[in-house]
């Protein structure tokens, strides 16, 4: 798959997790970062999309420890809920 479909189908799992509020964590902020990834940084993103949105959503809110497998500047801006944005 390239890199814009890969994309695309990122998009749409981003925002549609099941429940409003991580369609606005998970969905805006990949909306706000997408552009500047590298392909290994839209792997990470795979792989986390993968999570239960709760586990996500604790992870970002700081509520549970983050894995190793996550630490770094992708989880960092998460963290940072500086993305959301909620559209109207």
């Amino acid at each position: 798959m390239d890199r814009t479909d890969r994309l695309r189908r990122l998009k749409f799992r981003a925002w549609h997790r099941g429940t409003r509020e991580a369609d606005y964590m998970i969905g805006c902020f990949f909306d706000r970062h997408h552009t500047s990834w590298t392909d290994a940084e839209i792997d990470l993103f795979e792989h986390l999309v993968d999570e239960d949105d709760v586990y996500i959503m604790a992870c970002a809110l700081g509520t549970q420890s983050i894995p190793a497998e996550y630490v770094g500047p992708m989880m960092d801006a998460m963290v940072r809920l500086d993305y959301v944005d909620i559209p109207r």
